[in-house]
C-alpha cells in the first residue's frame, strides 16, 4: 500500500482520514505542531478502534513555518492536506486567518511538489462554494465559488476560498505531474473523537447543554465526518477524481430548530436540554445591537444555500450518510465520551 501525509492529525477531520487510511493498510504520517500532541492522538485514534497504529508515524510543521515540511512530505506518494484554522468567532484581524490558510497551503504544495508526490487532496469548504453571493435562492455546485467582496462575507470564508484558489493556481502554473483533488464539506457531524470538538458539534454540545436560546432562520448543510473522511480517501486515488473538487453534503440544508428535533427523538431524555423554541428575526435584529455572534449571523438569516452532493454520487459512486444520523452520531459520541452528562 502506499504512504500518505496526513496534516492536521489531531483535528476531527484529520483524525478520522488517518482512520480509514490506516484500516485500508496504508503507512501514515501526520503532522502535529508538537510531537508533545503524539501520545494523546494514539489514545484517541487507539480509543476509536484504530487498527494497524504501529503504521502510524508522526512529525512536527506547523503551516506558518518552513521548517519541517520537506521531512513530513519525503517518501510519500499521496498528500491528505486537512490542516487549516477554524475559530468560533471571527478574528478582528482577517488576515490571522487568511495567511495561514493561504501561505500554509502552498507551503504543503511546494513541499509535496519537490517531493514527487502523485497527488494532493485538499479539505476546503462549501465557504469557498456557497457565500457572497445575496439572499437569491439558489443550489450550489462545485462550479460556484465564493465571491469574496460580497455581501457578509467573514474573514473564514476568504481564508478557504482563497486558500483553495491559490492551490488551483498553484497546480496549474507550478506543480509539474502533481495533481490535485479538493473535498468542499459543508458543516461537518459525525462521532466525536475526544473533547477538542469541531466548531458543528460544539454546537450540538451548547444545545445538549440548554445553553442555546432559541433558534434563528439560520440553515447550514450537514455532513457526516466518516463521508468526508472516506471521500478524501476515494479521491487520493480515483481516476475520476484527477483535478477536481466535490462537494460534501447529506442532503437538504437544516436549520438550528431541526437539530433539536432530531436530537430530541433519537436521544430521548437525554437531548431535553435541547429543545429549542424559533426566534424571529426582528429578535434576532435586537439582540444583535449588543451581541457580536448575532451581528455576524444577520446577513445569513434566511438563506438556505443549497448545495448539490451530484457530482460527488456520479463520479466516486459515494453514498452519504442522512442529515439525522450525522447529527445523532454527534449526539450520542458527546454523551459516550463524557463530554455531556
Amino acid at each position: 500500500m502506499s504512504k500518505v501525509l496526513v496534516t492536521g492529525g489531531s483535528g476531527f477531520v484529520g483524525g478520522h482520514v488517518i482512520l480509514q487510511l490506516l484500516d485500508a493498510g496504508h503507512d501514515v504520517r501526520t503532522t502535529v505542531r508538537s510531537l508533545a500532541k503524539e501520545q494523546k492522538v494514539r489514545d484517541t485514534l487507539a480509543q476509536a478502534g484504530a487498527k494497524n497504529l504501529d503504521r502510524l508515524s508522526f512529525v512536527a510543521a506547523d503551516l506558518n513555518q518552513d521548517a519541517g515540511w520537506a521531512d513530513a512530505v519525503a517518501g510519500c506518494d499521496y498528500v491528505q492536506h486537512v490542516a487549516s484554522p477554524f475559530p468560533l468567532q471571527q478574528p478582528r484581524d482577517e488576515n490571522e486567518l487568511i495567511r495561514p490558510a493561504v501561505d500554509g497551503t502552498l507551503r504543503v504544495l511546494r513541499a509535496a511538489r519537490d517531493a514527487g508526490v502523485k497527488r494532493v487532496v485538499l479539505t476546503s469548504s462549501y465557504a469557498a462554494i456557497g457565500y457572497g453571493h445575496g439572499k437569491g435562492e439558489k443550489v450550489f455546485t462545485e462550479e460556484d465559488w465564493t465571491d469574496v467582496d460580497g455581501p457578509g462575507v467573514q474573514a473564514y470564508q476568504k481564508s478557504k476560498t482563497l486558500a483553495e484558489r491559490a492551490a488551483w493556481d498553484f497546480i496549474e502554473r507550478e506543480g509539474g505531474a502533481m495533481e490535485l483533488a479538493v473535498i468542499n464539506p459543508v458543516g461537518i457531524f459525525g462521532p466525536a473523537l475526544n473533547e477538542d470538538l469541531s466548531s458543528s458539534i460544539e454546537l450540538l454540545r451548547q444545545m445538549l447543554l440548554g445553553k442555546v436560546p432559541g433558534a434563528p432562520r439560520l440553515y447550514f448543510g450537514a455532513v457526516d465526518v466518516r463521508d468526508v473522511a472516506g471521500l478524501q480517501v476515494k479521491a487520493m486515488t480515483a481516476p475520476a477524481a484527477k483535478n477536481q473538487r466535490f462537494l460534501a453534503v447529506a442532503g437538504n440544508v437544516v436549520s438550528a430548530y431541526d437539530v433539536s428535533e432530531m436530537l430530541q427523538r433519537g436521544l430521548g431524555e437525554k437531548a431535553a436540554r435541547a429543545k429549542l423554541r424559533k426566534l424571529p428575526d426582528w429578535l434576532v435584529r435586537v439582540v444583535a445591537l449588543f451581541n457580536p455572534l448575532a451581528r455576524e449571523a444577520l446577513p445569513r438569516l434566511g438563506i438556505k444555500g443549497e448545495a448539490s452532493n451530484a457530482k460527488a454520487r456520479e463520479l466516486l459512486g459515494w453514498q452519504f450518510r442522512s442529515n439525522e444520523e450525522a447529527i445523532l452520531a454527534s449526539g450520542e459520541s458527546l454523551i459516550r465520551l463524557g463530554i455531556v452528562a
